[in-house]
């Protein structure tokens, strides 16, 4: 039976018009809400319009899952060289993980709709187990091996997490919301890196050199990787998904490898202006590797290194929250917000990294604090000694770091919202976001390789620059003419086999929606 919910007192509650514009409800006026039987659709907050198959409680879940994977990896590569005084082990690793990442995040989208969200995002949490399982057991043997095959397990496993986690994030939302399910998201993930910044600041709050964190540091990752591996399985799949209008998500009814693969080339035919945005996706993981190795591992000792951390990841928490809540000001047309967030983008570019160039100015034998071969000599005995947060110059490089994660959250919240804009289509959007985790897993494995072969923390620098500046002259065109104020049904429904009656609940013939 369907459930029709109404507040104590008062009439059905109404509900804005779907999102699409021109579907039928859209002129009916304020729906009523009708949901089908059973426990995923009780309702648990009338006024907020919540359920367990609601878009907002998924999406807190999906954070959360986030939150334990994801963000404790954050948390562990952000202090340089996972954690470890060397980076050269990390790099290896990443750039073997970024290399699979780049193949399974480019066909995530295929995997993500005919598996589900569900399976993808648990069996993308057990990767990072794994992998922070194999930096440990480097600690007390040589694993190389099983170092370089976890990072490759993992590239597999998180490309298909992210590709999952922004088709949730993308197409589960309004469009007047996207924004700010953005928001909710990343802050959430990124609290996780906050909190799991705490671990190694704590465990090594009186490490004052450039050494390695402790084995209860990472033990202490991998339980909390576990945890949100088994969260992910208590998910629900995007079918089952129904928002506050009476509408589902766009999907495919009877998905098959044919043409779920046939999809990735529909999704560049329907919008071909994409691949302006592919530069974009190229950069945003580009600079991770010249922060957390270049600045943070070089610079600074252990217990500074985690504090850098865990101030980074709470600059993205804030980023996200006003970019996301302003993307979504109903005051002015998406189009006007869309330029005046790619004109943002180009002043913080320019800002930011203007100021990390003015910071810039060692070299890596300036911060070479390894032995030679076989004897107990430093390769430079005139290294710079690493920054303490008790040493007097500690605030300027501070607020830098800061700053760097600051530009990450704006960064990442504006492509995840352009390519919002673009689609409503969870098909379409699955297929956007594993084109955007491909792109930019490619890049990053392409950095990571780069500092893995020393490459000078100069050019890395510049590097990042340019490539910004370059992505955001690329994607102007995209923001200008292809960013409307909505997008209509019609064009989310192309490429699919579902109609506007699948995705639309008949409020007239309830027992016909999935009832009990």
């Amino acid at each position: 039976m369907a459930e029709k919910v109404e507040e104590a007192g008062t009439a059905p509650v109404a509900t804005t018009a779907p999102f699409h514009d021109s579907s039928p409800a859209a002129h009916d006026g304020p729906q009523e809400l009708v949901l089908p039987g059973g426990w995923k659709y009780k309702v648990l907050n009338q006024k907020h319009h919540v359920w367990y198959a609601s878009p907002k409680f998924q999406l807190v879940m999906v954070a959360l899952v986030c939150f334990l994977c994801p963000g404790m990896f954050n948390a562990l590569g952000g202090m340089g060289g996972g954690g470890k005084s060397d980076a050269t082990l990390a790099d290896n690793m990443n750039t073997a993980l970024y290399s699979t990442f780049a193949v399974f995040g480019f066909f995530g989208g295929t995997f993500v709709n005919k598996l589900g969200v569900k399976l993808t995002l648990s069996f993308g949490g057990v990767g990072y187990c794994i992998y922070t399982i194999s930096l440990l057991a480097s600690e007390h043997a040589y694993v190389g091996g099983f170092n370089i095959f976890a990072g490759a397990l993992l590239g597999i496993c998180a490309g298909l997490l992210w590709t999952a986690q922004g088709t949730i994030m993308i197409s589960y939302p309004h469009e007047i919301s996207k924004g700010r399910y953005f928001a909710w998201f990343w802050a959430i993930f990124n609290m996780g890196a906050v909190i799991g910044s705490l671990i190694p600041l704590a465990q090594n709050i009186h490490q004052t050199d450039a050494g390695t964190v402790s084995d209860g540091t990472y033990i202490g990752f991998i339980v909390l990787m576990f945890l949100g591996a088994v969260l992910a399985l208590l998910l629900c799949n995007a079918k089952d998904i129904i928002r506050p209008d009476n509408t589902k998500v766009v999907l495919m009814k009877n998905p098959s490898w044919q043409t779920e693969f046939k999809g990735l080339w529909e999704t560049l035919e329907f919008e071909p202006y994409v691949i302006l945005l592919f530069p974009m996706f190229w950069c945003s993981n580009w600079f991770y590797t010249y922060q957390q190795n270049a600045v943070n591992a070089a610079r600074f000792d252990v217990r500074t290194r985690a504090l850098n951390g865990l101030l980074y990841y709470a600059a993205q928490i804030i980023g996200a929250l006003i970019l996301g809540y302003a993307l979504d000001i109903e005051k002015f047309r998406r189009s006007v917000r869309a330029k005046a967030c790619l004109a943002m983008l180009y002043v913080a570019t320019m800002a930011i990294w203007g100021g990390g160039y003015a910071y810039q100015n060692y070299t890596r034998f300036d911060v070479d604090h390894s032995l030679i071969k076989g004897t107990d000599q430093p390769v430079n005995p005139n290294a710079l000694k690493p920054v303490d947060w008790a040493d007097s110059g500690y605030v300027g490089p501070m607020f830098l770091y800061f700053f760097y994660g600051l530009y990450d959250s704006l960064w990442q919240a504006s492509v995840y919202w352009f390519m919002g804009a673009l689609s409503n289509s969870g098909r379409r959007s699955a297929n956007y976001v594993g084109f955007y985790k491909g792109i930019q897993s490619a890049g990053a494995a392409v950095m990571w390789s780069r500092d893995s072969h020393k490459m000078t923390f100069k050019a890395e620098f510049i590097s990042n620059w340019v490539l910004l500046m370059v992505a955001l002259v690329c994607a102007t065109p995209v923001i200008l003419m292809k960013i409307h104020d909505t997008v209509l049904l019609e064009d989310d429904l192309q490429g699919t086999d579902e109609t506007a009656e699948d995705v639309i609940l008949d409020l007239h013939n309830k027992e016909a929606i999935g009832g009990a």
